[in-house]
């Protein structure tokens, strides 16, 4: 559209000239005795006032065709883009600002994501570089980089954005383009606004990095395989190349690098890992510029035996288990609770988890959150045995591994179990607030829930006063205290000894046969004599267990509490964990979670994962604890009094196995000695581990440029295409985050998928392949994602960069001339005439007044035509006849 128009933006507000007629009827019963012409002046004026006011509200807009240029010159910062780039690139932004005539112009910076736009070059100018200047760098000592990348597509989509109707626009791309994210080409593509490309050289300093570290996808046990390091240089140079398996040191060896790209193999076996991690670094080199990219990584996975982890407070107690599995081909590690993996990576070296006699308030909540994700997600087995610190006894009440467990933690307590009177004294002080208290208060609610309705409970808190938030009552009164404890606020000073004593009186005045007493805080309270009164508690059958919340507390005071109290002492840095040490300390002192009787195990349900295995004839067992079923799951074996023994059920991908009793001297001791233990402990074992399902299938995984492509071949047992299955992948990102991703086929036998990887750090990759809703395929990957293609030596891509400029119709490389050159291409220009038509709406208004205060006729000389009057009435006369007359 290249002419000159009238447009209206709200062209139903004309409906307000619907108002003439209003005049008109005015106008035809005015009284005024103004000459007619007069009038009709008048109503033209005003009817021409309504127009202009109308038209004014409707947006009357003029559009005029304009070949005026608004320019967005959008600058690469990268860290990517050569330093020495930056002068020439100001001194070309300087001189386009100079020329730009009649024109408009602005800059809008970027890296990973577009900066702000502005017409102001100094703004940009004034940006430090990401980078410092190699001149004020030791060329031997290398810098760590801030995080960075370059999204070319967001910053050329604002660039776009910011642009203002009434203009030529055009953008001007400033770039090495080395894109990190995005697909600057797909959108140059559909875009109406031409992309000029300027390109900009890359960096120049000394500079070396591992590229990659090339590993087979799979490997079995004990086959020799080539871990391939990849390092580019663009200098000569040589450095030590070390590569880890793990954090154990593999490869150690200095090599010489030549200019471009270097290939070093070294040749490795895996005996017993299951997940393999190669980290290859360089080191030592005589000139380099960057840390970051001086190391990568990646990951291999090997076939082989299964491999068990068993995590037990004392791992000497379960070395007839360990040797049980291992006479069945099961190859076993035992931790201590200290060596709970705490990273994906360290468990998926394993298809099963046992948990044996470990409490919750040994593990953190990020080692509780990733078995959880092990087993929901990429499929692992996993199995808690029964002790004096599992499952209630050891804080699981409401914990990640409780929902993950086909049991729970509470229990209906038995009515011949001793009453328990328990008073919880909670630290209220201003240095609780935030997370402290509320995790408090959560722990004492949960402790409360514990509580048999023969127990009593009261709750007390303390900061400079003592306060009594909850009486002492029955725990059948749950909601009510829950409510109690709602309510308490943090804030104010630290002194716990008048709230212990008043904890001690509580307890002499109940009638319980149990009698506990928790104390948390994280400060250091004002004295007391608190050693004496703990003795004088303990005299009185009343145990005294402490808690301390970080280190900040009175940590030897409290200690030393809980030891003459006959209690336990807790000392947690993390506020997260303080409800499972409510937990295990509530269900620990009532002393009704274990039933230590002798039983021999009832079979519920018939299972093959038990098939020959004569538990008829088996052992007593010696001990077991309490729990209940949940509603779901498969109850196997049981107690003679009906409680669980043996129970599992499927959670997400994985099996979860709940066995209350134990596998070691304290209650399974007669089971050691029986000949069916070793085939008990295998079948459940092999029962509840990961299954992988591998033949006929080949994974192959690229990852460049911040995305992975996994590439899935299938074929049937007779070798032909597998092909119209569903498949499908569970992706775990290293901050444990889930994503699911189907794969699509794109030839026979193949699926494909591609998934964004913009963290650093593993990624877990659960693969299933399904047909006619049988799972024919399962198997774990990884891709281990190193540090930023940002880093990465590479030229300029002229190549990307001609494509923007063709694809969107704009120039590659033009100069100044060429980019302010007058442009074929014309924009409207709209003018909004709102402010003339007020201007003339507000000029008539002045014309009316004036014709509708001043007779022009008069003014004219002519007279006003006579008025006629009626005749006057005199005063009335009485005629003869008696009548009343008026006389004109």
């Amino acid at each position: 559209m290249n002419h000159w128009s009238l447009e209206l933006t709200h062209p139903l507000r004309l409906s307000g000239l619907v108002a003439i007629v209003l005049l008109l009827y005015y106008f035809y019963r005015s009284l005024t005795d103004f000459p007619r012409w007069q009038r009709w002046i008048s109503l033209s004026v005003r009817a021409l006032i309504l127009t202009s006011l109308t038209f004014a509200l409707a947006g009357l807009t003029l559009s005029r065709p304009t070949r005026e240029q608004f320019i967005v010159f959008a600058v690469d910062q990268s860290l990517s883009v050569g330093k020495e780039s930056e002068k020439s690139t100001q001194e070309l932004l300087k001189q386009a600002v100079s020329i730009a005539g009649g024109n408009k112009v602005a800059f809008i910076p970027f890296q990973s994501g577009p900066g702000l736009i502005s017409a102001d070059l100094e703004t940009l100018i004034a940006k430090p570089s990401v980078l410092p200047d190699p001149d004020e760098v030791s060329l031997s000592a290398p810098i760590a980089t801030p995080p960075s990348g370059t999204n070319l597509e967001a910053a050329v989509n604002t660039a776009i954005a910011s642009l203002p109707p009434g203009y030529v626009p055009q953008v001007i791309l400033l770039s090495d383009g080395n894109q990190t994210t995005g697909d600057i080409l797909r959108m140059s593509h559909g875009t109406n606004v031409p992309i000029s490309t300027i390109p900009l050289p890359t960096r120049k300093e000394p500079e070396a990095q591992v590229s990659s570290v090339q590993l087979p996808a799979q490997v079995r046990q004990g086959e020799p395989f080539n871990v391939e390091v990849v390092v580019d240089s663009n200098h000569d140079d040589e450095g030590v190349i070390q590569v880890y398996r793990g954090d154990h040191q593999v490869v150690n060896e200095r090599k010489a690098l030549k200019k471009g790209e270097n290939r070093f193999r070294f040749q490795q076996t895996i005996e017993s890992q299951r997940l393999s991690n190669f980290t290859a670094r360089i080191s030592g080199l005589k000139q380099d510029t960057l840390l970051d990219n001086n190391a990568e990584s990646g990951l291999v996975y090997t076939a082989g035996k299964p491999r068990v982890l068993i995590v037990e407070s004392d791992p000497k107690l379960i070395r007839e288990l360990v040797a049980a599995l291992e006479q069945e081909e099961i190859q076993v590690d035992v931790r201590p609770a200290t060596g709970m993996p705490d990273n994906l990576s360290d468990l998926q070296n394993y298809e099963l988890l046992i948990l044996s006699n470990v409490p919750a308030t040994a593990l953190t909540q990020k080692q509780m959150e990733v078995a959880r994700t092990y087993v929901q997600d990429l499929g692992g087995g996993f199995m808690m045995l029964g002790g004096e610190q599992s499952f209630g006894l050891g804080g699981y009440y409401k914990s990640v591994l409780e929902e993950v467990l086909p049991v729970r933690s509470d229990f209906e307590k038995e009515k011949e179990k001793p009453s328990l009177g328990m008073v919880l004294v909670i630290d209220k002080s201003g240095s609780m607030d935030g997370d402290k208290i509320e995790m408090a208060k959560t722990a004492a609610r949960s402790a409360v829930e514990l509580l048999g309705n023969n127990d009593q409970v009261a709750v007390i808190t303390f900061d400079g006063e003592t306060y009594v938030v909850s009486e002492m009552q029955s725990a059948s009164n749950k909601g009510r205290i829950a409510g109690d404890i709602s309510r308490i606020e943090a804030g104010g000073g630290t002194t716990m000894y008048p709230a212990m004593e008043k904890a001690y009186d509580i307890l002499q005045a109940t009638a319980a046969k149990l009698k506990h007493v928790i104390i948390l805080t994280d400060g250091v309270s004002n004295p007391g004599d608190f050693t004496g009164l703990a003795a004088t508690m303990a005299q009185a059958r009343i145990t005294v267990s402490t808690v301390a919340v970080g280190s900040g507390s009175d940590t030897s005071l409290l200690e030393e509490i809980a030891k003459t109290g006959q209690g336990r002492y807790y000392l947690t840095e993390d506020p997260a964990s303080i409800p499972q040490i409510f937990a295990k300390e509530t269900i620990t002192a009532s002393k009704s979670a274990i039933d230590e009787q002798p039983f021999v195990p009832q079979v519920v349900r018939t299972t093959q994962a038990l098939k020959e295995i004569d538990l008829a004839n088996a052992p007593f067992l010696l001990g077991y604890v309490m729990t209940r079923p949940k509603p779901t799951c498969e109850v196997i074996l049981a107690t003679e009094k009906g409680d669980p023994l043996l129970v599992w059920w499927r959670y997400g991908l994985g099996m979860t196995v709940a066995f209350t009793s134990d596998a070691k001297s304290r209650w399974a001791a007669e089971w050691l000695s029986w000949p069916g233990y070793s085939k008990f402990w295998a079948q459940l074992v092999r029962h509840t581990m990961r299954k992988s399902e591998a033949k006929g299938v080949s994974v192959q995984i690229d990852q460049r440029s911040g995305q992975a492509t996994v590439t899935l071949d299938a074929v049937d047992a007779s070798g032909r295409f597998l092909n119209q299955a569903d498949t499908e992948m569970i992706v775990i990102d290293p901050q444990l985050g889930s994503q699911k991703i189907a794969l699509s086929q794109t030839a026979p036998g193949r699926y494909i998928a591609t998934l964004e990887t913009p963290r650093s750090g593993a990624y877990h990759l659960e693969i299933t392949q399904q047909k006619n809703g049988q799972v024919i395929y399962r198997q774990s990957r990884g891709i281990s994602v190193g540090y930023s293609d940002e880093l990465r030596l590479r030229a300029t891509n002229e190549a990307l960069l001609k494509d923007i400029a063709a694809a969107s119709g704009g120039k590659y490389e033009p100069t100044l001339d060429e980019v302010f050159a007058p442009s074929d291409r014309t924009a409207q220009r709209p003018t909004p005439l709102w402010p003339w038509l007020v201007t003339l709406a507000t000029l008539l208004l002045v014309v009316d007044v004036f014709l509708r205060r001043v007779n022009l006729g008069l003014m004219m000389g002519r007279r006003r035509p006579p008025e006629r009057r009626p005749p006057e009435i005199g005063p009335p006369v009485i005629k003869p006849n008696g009548r009343v007359a008026n006389v004109a």
